[in-house]
């Protein structure tokens, strides 16, 4: 097998074995040809050293994430930005505390197992302590029956944490349906009846998120939406109020919990990155330098 680089690689071989090569070079001008021949002796390797620069840049940024977690869990203060988002929840939420009227929380459509739940949860713990503190109604509509345990666990604890366990309806956090577009319809029928003043869809959201947040546009809402999936956040961008984009639905997350894990792992894909952009603008002052072993390095040798 020849490369684009006219080199012939040959991914037959077994390790312990002695392989001989003839090649014949054609010379069309001269109308000649010369034979080089030569032997090897295969030997198996523990290591491809053509991924030494992968492998340093993985020991960088698991370190980095290690370090900025053991730092977090020693009580060391990590500065995260505040985001605009967060301030409009607790808008939101004082909105719908001076009209009398519920609030709306949909923590995605996806199931426990996915990450962007977890976050959404996180940040419905700091929702559940306002609305308790304020005394203002949460309504929690769950796809899956896991989400849902969690999601009271979650409001339950929030509740007690603020002083107010008798203030907790285990019914406003519910079960709709399994079905994607069921339970949207079910979501839907739920803001035209209770007509909440703040929406809050965080989490996963696919096909149905325009459908959502359309819905709550024409009733009024302050509506804050943030999911991970890029495909769906221009929709949450021109229908919503606030839109946590992307890894800000983490950070926020990160940010509310004060968790020591999620902490550490935020600020050290916060080095990864830095990382990466140094070594872009590095790359491209060695290549306009004429150096192209730099390149070569992050290439594999190749």
């Amino acid at each position: 097998e020849f490369s684009p680089a006219g080199q012939f690689t040959d991914n037959s071989l077994e390790p312990g074995q002695k392989y001989s090569y003839r090649l014949i070079a054609y010379n069309r001008a001269r109308g000649d040809s010369l034979v080089y021949l030569g032997s090897t002796l295969t030997k198996a390797q523990w290591f491809d050293m053509d991924k030494l620069s992968q492998l340093i840049l993985l020991v960088l940024i698991c370190g980095a994430i290690l370090y900025y977690i053991f730092s977090a869990r020693r009580g060391k203060e990590l500065f995260i930005r505040r985001i605009s988002g967060l301030d409009s929840m607790d808008e939101a939420i004082g909105r719908a505390t001076e009209k009398g009227k519920p609030i709306l929380f949909v923590p995605g459509i996806s199931d426990l197992g996915d990450i962007q739940t977890i976050a959404a949860l996180n940040i419905l713990s700091h929702l559940a302590y306002k609305s308790a503190e304020y005394g203002t109604e949460l309504l929690v509509p769950c796809r899956f029956s896991m989400v849902l345990s969690a999601a009271r666990e979650t409001v339950k604890d929030a509740y007690l944490k603020a002083g107010r366990p008798d203030a907790y309806r285990e019914d406003n956090i519910f079960y709709v349906t399994d079905d994607q577009f069921g339970f949207v319809a079910g979501v839907d029928g739920i803001m035209l009846r209770e007509q909440p003043a703040a929406n809050f869809f965080l989490g996963a959201f696919w096909a149905e998120s325009l459908i959502l947040t359309e819905t709550g546009f024409g009733t009024g809402a302050i509506q804050t939406a943030g999911t991970g999936q890029p495909h769906q956040i221009p929709f949450f961008v021109v229908s919503c109020d606030y839109t946590l984009i992307g890894e800000e639905l983490y950070a926020a997350s990160a940010y509310i919990s004060r968790d020591a894990q999620q902490l550490g792992s935020l600020k050290g894909h916060d080095f990864g990155k830095l990382l990466v952009i140094v070594l872009v603008l590095f790359g491209v002052v060695m290549e306009m330098i004429g150096a192209g072993w730099f390149k070569r390095f992050f290439e594999g040798g190749n």
